[in-house]
């Protein structure tokens, strides 16, 4: 069965200026991910990963070129708009979890659905589900501080996708665990993936990690390319 292209980036640029010189970190960098795909974007830092993935989220405005979810182009959107594309199709996971402190894991992930217009109940039920899913169900009334670092991480991953979004985009989301207990992490988020149909950027330097997925990219001279 074709997988469907859920991003796209096309002739993608994204300069900065330091001071009078002209920095090129994309220089016409096209990309494409598709449904039910875990891709590594593994490259040296300072190379652009992070900014790629700001700009893949609609984080950023590139320079040039267009970034299209879904099929539909993102360039020319108001920030309203670029900020309900993310809210509802684009999931995000970075090196340090980001969960709200005062408030339990489970609270953390229903945090997104009620935003997004949920009830209660509603967004309790699917916290709970993704709490088992990510096998940490019985550590939802837990508050981060409470919960170890790959129990933290996977609260991150079930709240990234609770609005069951597209697209989930990780920087470095196990580059702060130990080995062991990245790949534990990096299991549930495949199978999160497998399951649901999920499409995955997931930049990281594990090399081990990144031969588990589908594809392996790197940027080159300001190119997405394959490994």
């Amino acid at each position: 069965m074709k997988r469907k292209v859920v991003l796209e980036l096309s002739g993608v640029e994204r300069h900065y200026g330091q001071g009078e010189t002209l920095l090129s970190i994309l220089r016409g960098a096209d990309f494409s991910l598709h449904t039910g795909e875990i891709v590594a974007l593994v490259a040296p830092s300072g190379t652009g990963k992070s900014t790629l993935l700001h700009i893949a989220g609609l984080l950023e405005h590139p320079d040039a070129g267009e970034v299209s979810v879904n099929g539909h182009p993102s360039n020319g959107l108001s920030d309203d708009k670029r900020t309900a594309i993310r809210r509802s199709e684009i999931g995000f996971v970075y090196q340090f979890h980001h969960l709200l402190p005062e408030f339990s894991a489970l609270e953390n992930i229903m945090m997104p659905q009620l935003i997004a217009g949920l009830s209660w109940a509603e967004a309790r039920a699917r916290a709970s589900q993704l709490l088992d899913y990510m096998r940490i169900g019985h550590r939802g009334d837990h508050r981060p501080a409470e919960l170890s670092g790959g129990e933290q991480q996977r609260v991150a991953i079930a709240r990234a996708v609770a609005n069951a979004p597209l697209v989930l985009l990780a920087d470095e989301p196990t580059g702060n665990l130990d080995p062991e207990t990245a790949h534990y992490v990096f299991d549930a988020l495949e199978a999160l993936v497998r399951q649901s149909g999920l499409a995955a950027l997931i930049a990281t330097h594990n090399h081990e990690l990144a031969a588990r997925m589908d594809r392996r990219v790197t940027i080159n001279d300001g190119k997405v390319v394959e490994f």
